[in-house]
């Protein structure tokens, strides 16, 4: 039985997020939770809809002593969670272009003629991008799926941090992938937090935003 969502409030949801260090280590998620938790992350939009983030769910004793290494100045938090998602971008994520078409034409999300059309404009428009191209696209994608992972596990009852330090030219290999195609974007550490964290200033709207 998966547990209940425990935070409905939204305003809460963003307002009480932390970017935390300290874990509870007692705490664990089981597979099914965050596999709905990882589901309700992937509802984010990404560029025509190829879905391009990738997952590597660290979790075990294993997992996190090969993990260590890589990421020094982020111990507590490998340490202490109760994982470490590692997203990545898959730079080959138009081969999955007709399943996720088909499937959309099978639930009566999308006509067929529509599919038949779009899916040979999507294929030549990728076939003209270089790889940094794509690679820009991507990256997008998964910072809108990064984000929408850390606000669903809030509203489990989670807390996380993303982290950027760690070594990106190592890590897809040290998780059995192939770092031509893996391409690294965060680690996000998960789990039930040991301390509150701390508030941080935001800059004024007036700083940061015009009217026109």
């Amino acid at each position: 039985m998966l547990n209940k969502l425990k935070i409905n409030d939204f305003k809460e949801i963003i307002t009480g997020r932390r970017s935390i260090r300290n874990y509870d280590p007692t705490v664990k998620i089981s597979k099914e939770e965050m596999a709905e938790i990882l589901e309700e992350a992937t509802l984010a939009p990404s560029s025509v809809n190829l879905q391009p983030w990738r997952f590597v769910v660290i979790d075990s004793n294993e997992g996190k002593e090969t993990l260590a290494p890589l990421a020094k100045f982020n111990q507590r938090q490998v340490a202490s969670s109760a994982a470490v998602i590692a997203v990545f971008v898959d730079m080959k994520s138009e081969e999955y272009l007709e399943t996720i078409y088909n499937t959309a034409v099978e639930k009566g999300f999308m006509p067929a003629e529509v599919r038949d059309q779009q899916v040979p404009a999507i294929k030549g428009l990728v076939e003209t991008m270089t790889n940094e191209q794509k690679k820009e696209m991507f990256l997008i994608d998964a910072g809108l799926v990064s984000m929408q992972l850390m606000l669903a596990a809030r509203a489990h009852g989670y807390d996380t941090n993303p982290i950027g330090g760690y070594e990106k030219d190592r890590i897809a290999e040290a998780f059995d992938l192939d770092k031509d195609r893996f391409y690294p974007v965060m680690l996000i550490s998960i789990g039930k937090a040991a301390d509150q964290g701390y508030p941080s200033v935001r800059l004024p709207l007036d700083v940061i935003t015009e009217w026109k």
